[in-house]
């Protein structure tokens, strides 16, 4: 099985880029064969050839739901499907995205978002963000065990 883990959002505005930075502490501890972390950024459209060859997708984004900064979220499964649409302020959603891809099949998604606490300019992560960093990492690796389960040290 082919694991794809997207870290979505730009690096410029503080906790916008909390996927970006999920995804390249994910490379840069090192990912077992099977599993690819891509630095997607605004760019997903430039994934779409990866997205077409992955079995399991995992996306990590900031993602405004009402809780305190830092709360990691999970939507998976009759989540996605009763949502109907994952908004996305990077010009698409996911099932647009999905759509535009050559798959006959939707691969199985999982998203994991983090509420964000300062979108402004930053190439940092407020606080609360940057400390739940190693929880949103553990929730993304044990969300595709056993594929991610070698991924960088524990949390």
């Amino acid at each position: 099985m082919r694991t794809l883990v997207l870290g979505i959002g730009n690096l410029l505005l503080g906790d916008e880029g909390v996927g970006v930075h999920a995804a390249r502490a994910l490379a840069a501890a090192g990912c077992p064969p099977g599993v690819e972390a891509l630095d997607v950024g605004t760019a997903i459209l430039d994934a779409l050839p990866a997205i077409e060859e992955a079995d399991r997708l995992v996306v990590v984004d900031a993602m405004r739901a009402g809780g305190a900064p830092g709360t990691v979220y999970r939507l998976d499964g009759p989540h996605l499907e009763r949502n109907g649409c994952i908004a996305s302020l990077h010009g698409f959603d996911l099932p647009r995205v999905l759509a535009l891809t050559r798959r006959r099949t939707a691969p199985e998604v999982v998203v994991f978002g983090v509420e964000p606490g300062l979108i402004d300019w930053s190439l940092e992560l407020s606080a609360p963000v940057a400390a739940s960093l190693p929880a949103l990492l553990a929730a993304v690796r044990e969300a595709t065990a056993p594929a991610l389960a070698g991924c960088g040290p524990p949390a």
